[in-house]
C-alpha cells in the first residue's frame, strides 16, 4: 500500500505546525485500497532516533478497512466518530504527540498496515500490545517516513 500526505513528502521535512513547536496536530495522511480480506487497519508513528531508544508517537488501531485517509487534525479521544481506536503513545497519552526531538534531526516513520482482523482491543493499547495481536495477521503494509529537526 502506498501512505501519501500532502504535508510532506517522503523523506522531506515535516513541517513545525505538527511538531510540539508549532501546534501539534497530526497530519493528512491518505493511501490507496488495501488487498481484499482487510478486516481493519492500523497506523504506528514511531521515531527509531531518540536516545532512550524507539519513541512511539501514535498507535492507532481498527480503523474500518474502507478507510483511505486521515484529515488534518484527527481528534484525539479514545476513539474516533468514524471508527478506530487510539493507543498510548510514549508520551503516556493516547492520540497524536508530534515530533519533538531533544537534539539532531529525527526520523518520523508512519506505518500502516492492513490486517485481516479486527484487535478488538481496548483504547490505550501499547505498541508492542498492538503488535503482538497484529503478529501473522498482516496482509500488506505500507510506509512514509518524514524528518524533523528543531530549530534553536
Amino acid at each position: 500500500m502506498k501512505l501519501e500526505s500532502n504535508t510532506f513528502v517522503a523523506d522531506g521535512m515535516i513541517p513545525t505546525k505538527y511538531t510540539c513547536d508549532g501546534e501539534d496536530v497530526s497530519p493528512d495522511l491518505r493511501w490507496d485500497a488495501p488487498p481484499i480480506g482487510t478486516q481493519s487497519l492500523v497506523l504506528i508513528v514511531d521515531d527509531p532516533d531518540a536516545p532512550s531508544g524507539t519513541f512511539v508517537h501514535w498507535v492507532l488501531y481498527d480503523l474500518p478497512p474502507e478507510t483511505r485517509q486521515l484529515a488534518e487534525g484527527v481528534e484525539v479521544g479514545p476513539t474516533l466518530e468514524a471508527g478506530g481506536t487510539h493507543g498510548e503513545t510514549s508520551f503516556g497519552r493516547l492520540g497524536y504527540g508530534g515530533p519533538c526531538p531533544p537534539n539532531g534531526t529525527h526520523r518520523y516513520y508512519f506505518k500502516l498496515y492492513a490486517l485481516d482482523k479486527a484487535l478488538g482491543l481496548k483504547s490505550g493499547a501499547t505498541k508492542q500490545q498492538v503488535e503482538a495481536a497484529m503478529e501473522g495477521h498482516i496482509l500488506d503494509s505500507g510506509e512514509l517516513m518524514g524528518r524533523y529537526s528543531r530549530q534553536s
